[in-house]
């Protein structure tokens, strides 16, 4: 007598229907995975972006579109709203590559802070930093302009 254990022994043909069927899902789910934004938005960041490399998209908010790219060898992000207008550029960058204002405002205003990631931050209307820190059981998101001048952007409970 010969046992399957449970397990059913398919026929040739019941065999490739069966796979066909496991392909088609599986490919539908790497197709919808795959983020494409509108041509607005991709014509603007061929633009504005003509060197960037491994690009990756990504849909924000219900109206924005981001895509994460290398740049000159470091690590960028940009914005766009559908128009394919630009909103917003994060290069991520070292603490040494943080002005010497910058860094003097972080130790008087956030003394033995512990410093996160840091970008430099480009918008329409804002050019300058951006600094994650953890300091007494919070996170501080903290913008910075060249000269010092500190705005918190964002605070929340977290771990020290």
């Amino acid at each position: 007598m010969h046992r399957t254990f449970g397990l059913q022994i398919l026929k040739p043909h019941e065999m490739k229907t069966t796979i066909l069927l496991v392909s088609f899902f599986a490919f539908s789910l790497v197709a919808s995975a795959q983020k494409t934004p509108p041509a607005a938005v991709s014509k603007a960041f061929s633009q504005k972006f003509q060197k960037a490399e491994k690009v990756k998209w990504d849909m924000e908010e219900a109206n924005e579109w981001e895509a994460e790219f290398m740049l000159s060898g470091k690590e960028t992000s940009a914005s766009f709203d559908l128009a394919g207008k630009w909103l917003e550029t994060e290069t991520e960058i070292e603490k040494s590559a943080l002005p010497a204002d910058v860094k003097a405002a972080l130790d008087k205003q956030f003394a033995g802070a512990k410093m996160g990631e840091m970008s430099q931050l480009e918008s329409p209307n804002f050019s300058g930093y951006e600094i994650a820190l953890k300091m007494k059981g919070k996170k501080y998101e903290v913008q910075a302009t060249t000269d010092g001048k500190l705005t918190v952007k964002e605070e929340k409970k977290g771990k020290d």
